[in-house]
């Protein structure tokens, strides 16, 4: 079953500057031996994030969220339609010095110290030394990582919550204004959650526009100032909580799949419209 609470259509807010633009975003890709297959990833996909906004984009595994975000990120080429991030089309490497990106599952040299690696990350962006040394402290003392651990502990030595915060710290080494964060509580305790979910807030006090994806609601309902459900590659709704789910008990519902004679015992006044039921 498939279902859609509001149409996704944005109305533009004029005292804030749009951070990310999509128009029709698509990506599908060919498979099968003689390549004459072909998967869509994404569909369509148009939606506005602005200055200072924290945006999750929500949707079960498989649903296409980390192909938006990599392609967001120029790391996927799009199949067709277009993106514009911090006014450059999307892939632009003029932007990338100001972007933050944490995947789901980052690398680490195992064999480096917290420290270390923060120090390789900032020599990557060209950092002076100079501002390393007081940039890494900052950023240990946001994500609530010790100056002594950082330093003497080899990160094969640490546990999934503190990786999960040192990829946090080398996500903000460069102090990005656009951060994206790919699943950033995957596989954490609830007091992991928590943590992770703390610094993030921390991030928007900041002024930070932050994009993150998540399949688990609990998990941006308490950070987000608004949310996008992606189901099957395709965006099916956009708006504040309230707007997407609802302030009372009624649900619009819309779906094309399902047992049609069970849906109608529960549905009195199921409708069809363009191959929808609704």
């Amino acid at each position: 079953m498939e279902s859609a609470v509001n149409i996704p259509t944005e109305v533009k807010t004029p005292e804030k500057l749009p951070v990310i633009e999509t128009n029709n975003l698509g990506k599908f890709y060919r498979t099968g031996f003689w390549m004459n297959q072909k998967i869509e990833s994404l569909k369509n996909c148009t939606l506005t994030v602005y200055q200072g906004e924290t945006f999750g984009l929500l949707g079960q595994n498989g649903a296409g969220k980390t192909t938006l975000l990599k392609t967001l990120l120029g790391i996927v080429c799009p199949t067709s339609g277009s993106g514009v991030l911090l006014g450059q089309p999307i892939g632009d490497r003029v932007i990338k010095e100001k972007i933050g990106y944490l995947p789901e599952n980052p690398y680490f040299y195992e064999y480096l110290t917290g420290w270390e690696f923060l120090e390789f990350v900032a020599g990557l962006f060209q950092i002076p030394t100079s501002i390393q040394r007081q940039r890494i402290p900052e950023l240990l003392d946001l994500v609530g990582l010790s100056k002594s651990t950082a330093i003497r502990k080899q990160l094969r030595q640490y546990s999934k919550g503190m990786l999960q915060r040192v990829g946090m710290a080398q996500t903000l080494i460069n102090d990005p204004e656009l951060v994206f964060l790919d699943e950033p509580m995957s596989g954490l305790d609830p007091m992991g959650r928590y943590q992770i979910r703390e610094i993030i807030i921390s991030l928007k006090k900041q002024g930070k526009t932050i994009f993150f994806n998540s399949h688990v609601l609990s998990d941006v309902e308490k950070i987000c100032d608004r949310i996008a459900i992606l189901a099957q590659g395709e965006l099916i709704c956009i708006g504040t909580l309230d707007e997407v789910l609802g302030t009372n008990e009624s649900y619009y519902v819309k779906g094309k799949s399902g047992n049609l004679k069970i849906l109608k015992q529960w549905i009195p006044d199921l409708e069809f419209e363009h191959n929808f039921w609704q």
